[in-house]
């Protein structure tokens, strides 16, 4: 990766524009869990959805590869986690009916973005 990388803004990045995208869906989705779940699900995809583009605006600020790179790694394995979260959220009896397939393409999406900036 070159340093040309933190010559922008990170919000010019795609990876974080989608992922605060993401962010923003599951927040919209989580409100129409019941409140039993406010503690459990709600938060933890909340906290994991925002985990992303906020390890990537801390991956920029530290203006080194080696500590974006160690961000990204961070926002990677959020991304699968918020993945573990939703499948979960699809099973259960009063969280499987909610709308969860922007925030499934969204996260795909990021988990691709993450990959090539992290695997390129």
């Amino acid at each position: 990766m070159s340093e040309d990388i933190f010559r922008g803004s990170y919000k010019n990045t795609a990876v974080w524009q989608k992922s605060f995208l993401l962010s923003q869906h599951v927040y919209r989705l989580t409100e129409s869990f019941p409140d039993s779940e406010r503690f459990g699900l709600t938060s933890q995809m909340r906290r994991a959805s925002i985990s992303i583009p906020s390890n990537i605006a801390e991956g920029y600020g530290r203006y080194s590869k080696k500590h974006l790179d160690q961000f990204l790694r961070v926002a990677y394995g959020s991304a699968f986690e918020l993945e573990t979260q939703i499948a979960l959220a699809k099973t259960l009896p009063h969280t499987k009916h909610a709308a969860y397939d922007e925030s499934e393409i969204l996260l795909t999406e990021v988990i691709k973005l993450l990959y090539v900036m992290l695997y390129r």
